[in-house]
């Protein structure tokens, strides 16, 4: 490839002389302000640049005999855009101006002249200065057009070189990071062994970064739900493995001890929280939106990475909404290769479902009163995401982190958490779906018949029952509401206070 490229080159030794010749190093942004051609390259340009720059010596020097001829110590030739050059002379040496000067402007404190001299060299000046920039770009504009001659050759070397330029980084950073090649094959499978985020990798240093493995299939491993604590390395660990594949399609050498990759047609990344205020979309919305468009365009042949679906609504709904897209993404017409990265620990139990999804998890070490990230994924699902743990990490106060272990023990003790979730989970073992969940039920039902007994019963209601409100007057009437109402919120407040726990 490098030699037949390297054919491609056309060596255009004319032209570049010209081009060295003609133009400056560093030319200015635009080719209409000038000062891009060099000096020497046209002699008429550079006798119109010696007029323009030769301009402040003849001031000095026409300003010197001036001062000489007319004994004024304190005449000046000044410039600006509006007058172009003038004499400026103060009100107490008037009475020596010489007829020869033109008045031309009045002020407080002084007179602005003019003499036959300065307007010619101003005038001079001027046209010099604008014909040098009309010179340049009609110079610009015939070295432009024999350039046009030799476009075809120039293209085809452009390209030449741009192939070798990006086939010399591959080499380069393949040789200084140990890269290896991979075997690119038409499998539907990836393994990687010794996987490594080419990015991250090169921030934290080759002597820190821990490699990982991973094997993709349209079988038995053909989604991957990745769970661990937070900061644990999920998200770099589903990252590395897409930009090892992008890698490898380019031709590149990979971060890896071994890559054996089977072609993909697309790579689909669901990954941040982010959103689109100016459209109106929530972090949540993006979120579905994305996945949406993952979901109708993925083929058997994709590779799909999520990071955390549903987190950016409820619990329940988060957890739907990731188990139906695991689902959806298993069923035989479909199958993409897909790393589902997430907190719901309840996910883990699809696994028991279905024989082409496995768990694995980001592995940590527990310490007294903190974690030890180990950063190894590792076969099976995680229990527990360690949220308290990196809060006191990142710097949370004390009494935050305090108050926080107590409502989740409260939280555990109630059956509400995540574990209590998968319990639920784990009664349906025996079905696909969850579409039949009791966790997606109401928590408490009652029979027509038990609602009928309890109207019937209920002390409020049998009042009502025996009340003649033809007899009631208006204010009775009220009084009566008032009183319902009060029974009401007394019966309210006892139900709380006896469903509640105590601490929380």
């Amino acid at each position: 490839m490098l030699q037949h490229h390297a054919s491609q080159l056309v060596p255009l030794p004319e032209l570049t002389a010209i081009i060295q010749r003609a133009f400056v190093p560093l030319p200015p942004p635009t080719v209409r302000e000038g000062g891009f051609i060099r000096e020497g390259y046209n002699k008429e340009l550079d006798e119109l640049r010696t007029i323009a720059s030769s301009a402040k010596d003849f001031i000095a020097d026409l300003q010197r005999r001036e001062i000489e001829a007319t004994g004024i110590k304190s005449l000046k030739i000044r410039y600006n855009k509006v007058f172009g050059y003038y004499i400026d002379i103060t009100r107490p040496n008037l009475p020596q101006v010489p007829d020869r000067y033109i008045r031309k402007q009045t002020l407080v404190n002084s007179e602005r002249f003019i003499i036959p001299e300065l307007r010619e060299y101003e005038e001079k000046i001027l046209t010099a200065e604008q014909r040098a920039q009309e010179l340049e770009y009609e110079l610009f504009e015939q070295i432009r057009a024999h350039i046009l001659n030799h476009v075809a050759d120039i293209q085809q070397t452009a390209a030449a070189v741009a192939v070798i330029d990006v086939l010399a980084s591959f080499a380069t950073v393949a040789h200084d990071n140990h890269y290896v090649q991979p075997e690119v094959t038409d499998s539907p499978a990836i393994y990687i062994a010794g996987g490594r985020h080419p990015v991250v990798e090169k921030t934290l240093g080759s002597d820190v970064f821990v490699d990982n493995d991973v094997h993709l299939d349209q079988d038995d491993h053909q989604l991957l739900i990745i769970t661990g604590p937070n900061m644990a390395g999920k998200s770099t660990y589903i990252r590395q493995v897409a930009l090892i594949v992008l890698l490898a399609h380019m031709g590149s050498f990979v971060p890896a001890r071994i890559a054996k990759i089977g072609v993909v047609d697309r790579v689909f990344s669901r990954i941040g929280a982010s959103d689109n205020l100016a459209q109106g979309q929530s972090t949540f919305m993006v979120e579905m939106i994305e996945t949406a468009h993952i979901l109708h365009n993925a083929t058997s042949r994709s590779l799909l990475i999520f990071d955390e679906i549903g987190r950016g609504t409820s619990t329940f709904d988060g957890v739907s909404i990731a188990w139906s897209v695991c689902e959806y993404l298993t069923e035989k017409k479909l199958r993409p290769k897909t790393l589902f990265a997430t907190h719901y620990h309840e996910l883990t139990e699809l696994a028991d479902h279905r024989r082409n999804i496995k768990n694995y998890n980001v592995t940590v070490k527990e310490l007294q009163d903190s974690i030890l990230f180990l950063r190894k994924v590792v076969p099976g699902g995680a229990d527990r995401s360690y949220g308290i743990h990196v809060g006191k990490l990142a710097g949370l106060p004390e009494e935050i982190i305090h108050r926080a272990q107590e409502i989740l023990l409260c939280l555990e003790e109630e059956k509400i958490s995540e574990e209590s979730i998968a319990a639920i989970l784990r009664k349906k073992k025996a079905t696909t779906s969850v579409y039949d969940l009791p966790l997606f039920k109401p928590l408490r039902t009652e029979t027509p018949q038990n609602l009928q007994a309890i109207m019937k019963n209920h002390p409020l209601l049998q009042e009502i029952r025996s009340l003649d409100p033809n007899r009631l007057t208006p204010l009775e009437a009220l009084v009566k509401i008032t009183e319902w109402k009060r029974k009401l919120e007394e019966n309210e407040n006892n139900q709380m206070r006896h469903d509640s726990p105590g601490g929380c």
